[in-house]
């Protein structure tokens, strides 16, 4: 069953679990994520970055709408950060129920009003519409980069960017950081100001960078309010590093005989990540939200 975002988070916020947003660009990805939902009965958010969806083409997602529409497990297909309006509109045309607009890197009344223009756009068409404020960092090259680059979300400034908006969710900077961690480095989640913006804004919260924390500040995140992590770098680690394992014991090609056993090391974690958020067996509270329909453009 496809479904928008703000019918997804309206359940887990009143029901106080969150439902994990997986990056995806192919299709050993794609059946982790879904294989999963479906065998714990979890909802799932199905998230494509725009280099993945340049990636995959435009003419995978005809299959993976088929695929979760015909799904009993309520999914959102979600457009994560999208960097441009064409990006919006590409994972639109594309039967996106969900885009996120990333305006967080400009100044604050410029990233207010591009994003106050998608949702303009979006909420004509019944499509959600997440927004970032603040900044999370990286780590793809130096710890440097990570947690030290993270502007931390004012939740006075978030108040105002909701209310001028109308934005759906709210990713914001507690000091995630997108990608693994490097060994030794201990990321410390500021949840004082989960908290204060928690108490200024009444829209779902957003966690980035969600892969290689420590699972009990997760867990008080999602208790604390958060209602979508967004993973990627976890599950996708112990796929490919099965595979290197399967490459380097072994001749292969094909792949039907490479990549069933990542699959199933994937979705070993892709199953952690639902218990950490309390969202398995919470499938069946959507029973009775209707799919989501959108008028192509």
């Amino acid at each position: 069953m496809l479904i928008n975002m703000n019918q997804m988070l309206e359940v887990a916020k009143k029901e106080k679990f969150a439902v994990g947003a997986f990056n995806i660009s192919d299709l050993a990805l794609f059946r982790t994520v879904v294989e999963t939902a479906e065998a714990e009965n979890a909802p799932a958010i199905i998230a494509v970055h725009p280099t993945e969806l340049a990636y995959a083409k435009d003419d995978f997602f005809k299959y993976v709408v088929a695929r979760i529409s015909n799904s009993k497990i309520p999914f959102v297909l979600h457009l994560d950060h999208g960097d441009s309006m064409q990006s919006v509109l590409r994972a639109i045309r594309c039967g996106f129920s969900s885009v996120m607009i990333d305006g967080s890197l400009l100044p604050f009344e410029e990233n207010l009003k591009l994003t106050k223009e998608v949702v303009d756009i979006c909420h004509e068409l019944n499509v959600s519409v997440e927004g970032e404020l603040g900044t999370i960092g990286s780590m793809g090259a130096t710890m440097e980069e990570g947690v030290e680059g993270v502007t931390y979300t004012d939740a006075n400034d978030a108040k105002i960017f909701v209310e001028q908006t109308g934005v759906d969710t709210l990713a914001i900077a507690i000091g995630t950081a997108h990608g693994i961690y490097p060994k030794g480095f201990k990321p410390e989640l500021k949840m004082d100001i989960l908290e204060a913006i928690k108490e200024k804004i009444e829209i779902p919260l957003v966690l980035h960078g969600g892969s290689n924390n420590p699972d009990y500040e997760i867990q008080q995140a999602v208790k604390l309010g958060i209602s979508k992590v967004n993973i990627s770098s976890d599950y996708k680690c112990a796929i490919y590093k099965k595979l290197r394992e399967i490459l380097s014991t072994q001749e292969g090609w094909d792949p039907n005989n490479l990549f069933p056993e990542c699959i199933e090391e994937g979705k070993k974690v892709v199953k952690q990540k639902m218990e950490l958020f309390d969202s398995i067996g919470k499938a069946t509270l959507y029973a009775n939200i209707d799919a989501w329909r959108c008028e192509s453009l």
